[in-house]
């Protein structure tokens, strides 16, 4: 057993340490601390390890709330304090832009904070038969490992969500077909809660009598899907609410199907899209850019403020999706959608944008390096990026700061998945 002082903490939340010489990545400290480790695996540059005993605790270590904190895969940082898990996300950040991108922000913004708990409005838990258990398990992964979690509740899930899992396990344990659902998806809105069950042969009627039963006494819609995503549709009860969340600082209600995409924490994304829009700034009367759009969620508040505004998606149901909002919510004539692929035809998509005097750019992980090569001389004045990979958000910062002319005028995170290492960010781009 070895000893180290932990130094700081990795973009996964785990513990960073120098032991004689040798980068040690240890899962379970905190910054600060001194702990008793064992060795997992080496890696030639580096070795990973867990903590066995805490010998000087930091302050900012926390008690976790979940009590499968450890075991399950959902969560990583219920050890440190919340603001401590900000701290290091944020660190995480500016190193990312430093070290990968040669850039500073001008400013640092502050963090984009919400709830630490029951924030989870989406998730996707696998269902799995494991005889050795006695039943189904409805869960996340266990750390480090393929095998689902046996937990009976979720701290991060709505607490009224949290409650049914017992119930689900039991009702899927009876089920006929047991071992042939391997995956419940979850979107809460802001009138009813959907389950999405995947299945991968029918469900015969004993079955499904018993997810109605299930519906009716806990209020919730059930939605069945056979293959992809794409086959989902409504089971039972087949009149209910629709699926739609809200921003109430633009007025808005954006209706969404339960396996599209929308962000896992409605509180947090509401701060985000006002962060967003007021560091944009969009006037009446400019012509603003919205790449990555998916259903309209930066796009409808931007157009709220009397901006026109292009959004390109390349999903063709989400880009019918944000249409469909922007006309339930009346603003129609101030935003337009345009299916094209960000990815193949970065050239494209930018031509049928056309000159925008401000631009936002959401993109998946991956980024928008193109994106970024491609804007002219005459691109937007003002870009405001939200990245979910401070990575990527670095490597194409590096590009608009060092080759298009542009200034990193701001930049901070956004604490969309407390108690996980995942870093989100937002930078505000001029010139």
């Amino acid at each position: 057993m070895d000893e180290a002082v932990i130094e700081s903490l990795d973009h996964e939340g785990i513990g960073v340490a120098h032991v004689d010489g040798k980068v040690v990545f240890i899962d379970g400290g905190v910054t600060g601390e001194r702990v008793a480790f064992v060795r997992r695996r080496s890696r030639g540059s580096f070795d990973l390890g867990t903590v066995t005993q805490v010998l000087r605790a930091s302050a900012q270590r926390a008690e976790p709330r979940c009590r499968y904190f450890g075991t399950c895969g959902g969560c990583a940082m219920q050890h440190v304090e919340p603001a401590a898990q900000v701290a290091a996300k944020q660190r995480v950040l500016e190193d990312n832009l430093e070290r990968l991108g040669k850039v500073k922000p001008e400013t640092v913004l502050p963090p984009v904070m919400g709830p630490a708990w029951g924030y989870r409005n989406r998730a996707r838990l696998s269902v799995h038969y494991v005889a050795k258990k006695g039943g189904v398990l409805v869960g996340f992964h266990e750390r480090r490992s393929s095998f689902v979690a046996d937990t009976l509740s979720c701290e991060v899930m709505p607490p009224a969500v949290s409650a049914l899992i017992p119930e689900l396990r039991e009702m899927f344990t009876s089920f006929r077909v047991r071992d042939r659902i391997p995956q419940l998806e979850l979107a809460v809105g802001a009138c009813v809660t959907v389950f999405v069950l995947r299945h991968l042969e029918p469900i015969p009627e004993e079955d499904a009598a018993k997810l109605r039963d299930f519906a009716d006494r806990h209020g919730i819609q059930w939605w069945l899907q056979p293959k992809g995503p794409e086959t989902a549709h409504p089971f039972y009860p087949l009149e209910a609410p629709a699926l739609d969340y809200r921003l109430p600082e633009f007025g808005l209600a954006l209706a969404f199907g339960p396996t599209e995409f929308t962000q896992v924490n409605a509180g947090v994304n509401r701060v985000l899209v006002k962060r967003a829009v007021d560091l944009l700034d969009p006037r009446p009367g400019e012509r603003v850019g919205d790449l990555f759009c998916g259903l309209g969620n930066f796009s409808l508040a931007l157009a709220s403020r009397g901006a026109d505004v292009v959004g390109i998606e390349g999903a063709p149901s989400l880009v019918a999706r944000a249409t469909s909002n922007a006309r339930a919510n009346g603003l129609h004539d101030r935003a337009r959608f345009v299916a094209h692929d960000l990815y193949k035809d970065a050239e494209g998509a930018l031509a049928r944008l056309g000159r925008v005097d401000k631009l936002l750019i959401d993109p998946p992980r991956d980024g928008a390096v193109e994106i970024c090569r491609l804007l002219g001389d005459d691109g937007p004045r003002r870009i405001v990026y939200v990245s979910c990979s401070p990575s990527t958000l670095a490597r194409d910062a590096g590009v608009l700061v060092g080759a298009k002319g542009y200034r990193l005028v701001a930049a901070g995170v956004v604490n969309m998945f407390p108690h996980t290492g995942h870093v989100e960010s937002i930078a505000l781009f001029e010139r």
